[in-house]
């Protein structure tokens, strides 16, 4: 039997779009509790707006890149699972990374499957990425205390550490691009130009506009300039 007639049948269907479903109400239920603490702890609808707006902007460009790597994953995994496994995770590196190990270890390749070869896949693509569910449901609710104790007792550095942490975050993600001395590299270094340069412009000109929109321009301009590379 072909493995793509199971990886795209009915039974495939509705056992991730139930997963996927899952994940919609997830983000229903979160949206309806942050406008709701929200309200309670006196934030403006102008602020709310405002931030949803910003939110929705700056996911723009790595949605677009997610799409695109669906696209990949949809013809060795089919429609399904790409869908399933993308709206969960988010990470197409991960996930292509993580079949082809699968695949290997059932001594195939993406795109040449056989049942085994594709359940294997499957199997090894979820079992990676169980550590992060598993953590976060074990230490969210202890991160308050661990922020404390970073903090030295002193509330007012949480904002520091926390911009420290997403400074770590972008950098642990750009490092390894930045040296490949490639398409990636050129793609890295051209996006935090194109950002230092609206920042730095932004400074004086206190374009609202220019706020909302330059993370996405960057990572465009990034990607557009790399094409030539």
């Amino acid at each position: 039997m072909n493995y793509f007639e199971i990886a795209n049948s009915p039974w495939i269907w509705l056992a991730c779009g139930a997963c996927v479903g899952w994940v919609l109400l997830q983000s229903f239920l979160f949206v309806r509790k942050s406008l709701k603490v929200g309200k309670e702890l006196g934030v403006t609808d102008a602020q709310i707006k405002s931030t949803v707006k910003i939110a929705t902007v700056t996911s723009i460009g790595p949605s677009l890149g997610i799409a695109v790597g669906m696209v990949a994953l949809l013809l060795s995994l089919g429609g399904p699972i790409a869908w399933y496994r993308l709206s969960y995770i988010g990470s197409v590196a991960y996930e292509t990374t993580a079949a082809e190990l699968g695949a290997q270890a059932a001594g195939e390749a993406l795109g040449s499957l056989s049942p085994t070869g594709f359940a294997t896949a499957v199997w090894t693509m979820t079992l990676g990425a169980m550590g992060a569910p598993i953590l976060t449901a074990l230490f969210t609710d202890k991160m308050d205390k661990l922020q404390n104790i970073m903090a030295g007792g002193k509330r007012e550095m949480l904002p520091i550490i926390s911009g420290c942490c997403i400074a770590g975050v972008f950098a642990f993600l750009t490092c390894d691009r930045v040296f490949r001395f490639d398409a990636q590299t050129v793609a890295a270094l051209v996006g935090f130009a194109s950002m230092a340069l609206f920042s730095g412009f932004n400074k004086k000109a206190q374009k609202k506009w220019i706020h909302d929109w330059a993370f996405t321009l960057s990572m465009f301009i990034g990607m557009a300039v790399s094409m030539l590379f």
